[in-house]
């Protein structure tokens, strides 16, 4: 079922720590399930994709955007007859690391972290299944397969120059070979999360009000999209049109990213996973025209969304909370839960202590995050 490129079960490098193998799991479909019930996994369902959490019910958050990711990365993998279980490992561990509040709580996070060594939220999703998830006996972490770890720290390409604290840390350990591209899998966990987050920030920018059908009728791909829904259903309800057409919108998306990976693979002469690995260059790709286009529609909700004045508004409150909440755990590090005060009394430096306050930040709920704001009366 396999296609000689993918990255075959029987054949993975193993665990850090040796475990006998499963004998109704592969290895991946085991690494999938633990990510699945990790704390981290659970608690990006209070997570901002765009739109903080309390905001209203129907907007994405980190864990709906996760499972839309999987789907995806399942669906493509499948079509290019690669390891759908590592792919599916990947899509769910890839926003593992993200703060709450999304891109803001990881800027403002960042900027704390500074003289520390930043903050990083690819980083961060290392450290959490290597090191902070502490649920199984015999170690510390999720204990994930060679290849899953790989995929995650290098699904986006190569990791070249100086690493963030957090994945040297586990490079140091397990040499993730970090200056290589990742598999084939890894490599479609990333452009299936492209696919999500475009697609669905389109229908959350919508619902919000932030723009209108007609304003994104001007846009490549999505214009056509909508003509063809108009010309086949002629009349239609705004809601049923505007489904219509974004799953078009969707489905040209997935369908390029097979259609040209599927070419680029072929013209590789690819035989193994480590073939892949060699390569200089990514196989799993958008079109250079559809990619073209989807730079225009991320212009466009850049300005129209992301940067919107009400959702800046927001922005400078949570950006404010996450600094804030540092501020007062860097000086009051014993205030943490007692879960923490192991780690805090081995802690020998500043950025130590930094560190661990950076991570039980970076593991709040949005709604965590603003109560433990409000009950600290830091905003007073």
């Amino acid at each position: 079922m396999y296609a000689p490129y993918a990255t075959m079960p029987d054949r993975s490098r193993g665990r850090k720590v040796h475990e006998e193998e499963s004998s109704f799991r592969s290895p991946f479909q085991r690494d999938r399930d633990r990510i699945i019930h990790a704390g981290a996994f659970r608690r990006l369902k209070h997570k901002t994709q765009v739109f903080v959490e309390h905001e209203g019910d129907n907007y994405r958050t980190r864990l709906t955007h996760t499972i839309e990711v999987a789907q995806v990365g399942r669906t493509i993998a499948g079509a290019l007859g690669l390891n759908q279980e590592l792919t599916e490992a990947v899509a769910l561990a890839h926003d593992l690391g993200h703060t709450p509040f999304g891109h803001t709580g990881e800027d403002a996070l960042h900027d704390r972290m500074g003289p520390y060594g930043g903050f990083d939220h690819n980083a961060q999703a290392i450290r959490i299944v290597t090191a902070l998830e502490r649920h199984y006996a015999e170690f510390d972490g999720l204990n994930l397969t060679w290849e899953t770890l790989e995929a995650i720290a290098k699904h986006n390409g190569p990791v070249v120059g100086p690493l963030p604290w957090a994945l040297a840390a586990c490079n140091a350990s397990v040499d993730l070979e970090l200056h290589t591209h990742a598999s084939a899998e890894a490599q479609v966990a990333a452009l299936a999360d492209d696919v999500a987050y475009n697609n669905h920030d389109l229908h959350d920018g919508l619902r919000a009000g932030l723009f209108s059908d007609q304003d994104i009728c001007a846009l490549p791909i999505i214009g056509p999209a909508y003509a063809q829904v108009d010309a086949a259903y002629p009349g239609l309800d705004s809601n049923r049109r505007r489904h219509e057409a974004l799953r078009r919108v969707f489905g040209v998306m997935v369908s390029d990213v097979i259609d040209t990976s599927r070419a680029k693979l072929a013209a590789s002469g690819a035989t193994s996973v480590e073939d892949i690995r060699a390569l200089d260059h990514a196989v799993v790709t958008f079109s250079d025209e559809i990619w073209a286009q989807l730079k225009e529609i991320r212009a466009f909700l850049f300005t129209r969304m992301y940067r919107a004045p009400s959702v800046m508004v927001v922005r400078e409150r949570v950006y404010r909370v996450v600094q804030e909440l540092f501020a007062y755990y860097l000086t009051h590090t014993m205030a943490m839960p007692a879960r923490w005060h192991g780690d805090i009394g081995a802690a020998q430096t500043d950025t130590d202590r930094a560190r661990i306050v950076s991570d039980y930040i970076a593991g709040m709920t949005d709604r965590f995050a603003l109560q433990l704001y409000d009950d600290l009366a830091l905003g007073h």
